[in-house]
């Protein structure tokens, strides 16, 4: 896979949370950003674009022992598309997506759920969970829009970040709804703490030249579950971008979740155990890598 060149990441100091630079599995410090977080920056991004176009690599500080950690703290909504990749499709035994069809939307809260890129990630471990992994690319929004056509969604995105949509199977469907539009449980499918790792960092736009051009690929204490490219999107990063800003407006920071590829751990009803490490790594955008721990 292509390495990645720079994320604009997130380190922990003793004035709280800054954003830095992330190369080379190390952060370097900017004197420019003065102490701003990603999501400040990601505010009035039009300006922070510029800067960062023109920075110069070789005059920013590294910093000794610097913990990263989650890139966005935290975005106001992470927005997630369901059932958007052929190939996982396949595997779960339902009828190919159509292209032309509105995309299938659900959230994870983001406060709890959005964790960095070597955080544990707590489970139940009683008999019940079933909790499942889902390598995504994650698209970061820039600027503020609504009811964005596909050809003008490309503007309105500041970046790129490596995810994992963490899901607990075992509690998503519920035995005795009162109506069946309460049979599925998607707040404790999907919005368990610590249930989204993002990181490492946001690559900019100008670094990724095609987003439906991307080797994605996902292994659990080093066997490979998932290994395909984000060619097998149903849904486009540009006609997501524009499905979604139909429903809600979407602010500077919010996350889109594009979807996930064949290689999920139920169908074949492989799920994740205390002490599984589990690592997503996307061409040119990173990698992260979280263990699980008991709750």
């Amino acid at each position: 896979m292509t390495e990645l060149t720079w994320a604009l990441a997130q380190y922990r100091t003793a004035r709280g949370i800054e954003a830095g630079i992330y190369a080379d599995d190390r952060i370097f410090a900017a004197q420019t950003f003065n102490g701003l977080t990603v999501m400040d920056m990601l505010a009035h991004w039009e300006r922070w674009e510029d800067v960062l176009r023109t920075m110069d690599r070789a005059a920013l500080t590294p910093v000794a022992d610097a913990e990263v950690v989650a890139p966005l703290t935290y975005p106001s909504k992470v927005i997630c598309a369901g059932a958007n990749y052929y190939d996982h499709a396949d595997e779960m035994g339902v009828d190919r997506p159509d292209p032309t069809a509105e995309p299938f939307f659900f959230l994870k809260t983001p406060t709890t759920t959005v964790v960095g890129p070597s955080c544990e990630v707590p489970i139940f471990d009683d008999g019940r969970s079933q909790v499942d992994w889902e390598a995504e690319l994650g698209v970061v929004i820039g600027r503020r829009c609504a009811d964005v056509a596909p050809e003008d969604a490309a503007q309105v995105i500041a970046g790129y970040l490596v995810a994992n949509d963490v899901s607990d199977r075992g509690v998503f469907h519920r035995n005795g709804s009162v109506a069946a539009p309460f049979e599925w449980d998607w707040l404790g499918h999907k919005s368990q703490d610590g249930f989204c790792p993002l990181g490492p960092g946001l690559v900019p736009t100008w670094l990724v030249p095609d987003p439906q051009a991307l080797k994605i690929r996902l292994d659990v204490n080093g066997v490979v579950k998932q290994d395909s490219d984000t060619s097998q999107m149903v849904v486009d990063v540009h006609r997501l971008i524009a499905a979604a800003s139909r429903v809600f407006t979407l602010e500077p920071g919010d996350v889109i979740l594009t979807g996930t590829p064949a290689g999920v751990g139920m169908p074949r009803k492989d799920f994740l155990r205390p002490d599984d490490v589990v690592t997503v790594e996307i061409e040119g955008i990173g990698r992260i890598s979280n263990k699980v721990v008991a709750k």
